[in-house]
């Protein structure tokens, strides 16, 4: 599952980007890799494992509407849907 966020351009300020990555691990956990920065310079790279499905996706949708709320947009995602919502999780 993938989230790749960007903040829209138009402004004095060099545009943001914010991703996540939500991967299984070989031991049968999960891995949310974040990673942020603005365009053209270094980004960050950070990542939290978890051992259920479930609190991996919820751990992505919080930051993602974290995201939302600093003004950055979905600009591509690619998996599953919300838990028990039965809608897009990226939407």
């Amino acid at each position: 599952m993938r989230i790749f966020m960007q903040s829209l351009p138009g402004t004095a300020e060099p545009q943001r980007y914010f991703q996540l990555v939500l991967q299984q691990d070989l031991l049968g956990g999960w891995t949310l890799i974040k990673e942020t920065g603005q365009q053209g310079a270094r980004g960050s790279l950070r990542r939290e494992q978890f051992l259920d499905l479930e609190t991996a996706q919820e751990a992505m949708i919080k930051a993602r509407d974290q995201q939302l709320k600093k003004g950055l947009k979905v600009m591509f995602s690619q998996g599953a849907e919300e838990p028990g919502s039965g809608r897009a999780m990226y939407d």
